[in-house]
């Protein structure tokens, strides 16, 4: 079954404000994350936000500045997955 990857308007916001290659790594995080689940280890950084369950980051661009993505599983029975920030490393709410 496939896993709905929603965005919060947040999350919508920033990701319209993302370089174009960032962009474009982005919608590959998506895919995958639709294709295989929240887990993505083959991601650039990728981790699990301490003192939150299920909830993840992964950079998505490195340099000056870093680009982050954070999601979280909303719904693990019927596979739901909410982007909730996309931005800056510095503004990022872990």
């Amino acid at each position: 079954m496939v896993w709905t990857v929603e965005f919060t308007k947040r999350a919508r916001q920033g990701a319209g404000s993302l370089p174009k290659t960032a962009r474009q790594r982005l919608l590959a995080l998506v895919l995958l994350m639709s294709e295989s689940g929240p887990v993505q280890p083959s991601m650039s950084n990728y981790g699990k936000l301490k003192g939150k369950r299920d909830a993840y980051h992964c950079h998505l661009q490195k340099g000056s500045p870093t680009y982050v993505v954070v999601w979280e599983v909303r719904d693990k029975r019927i596979k739901i997955i909410e982007v909730t920030y996309v931005g800056t490393h510095e503004k990022a709410p872990y």
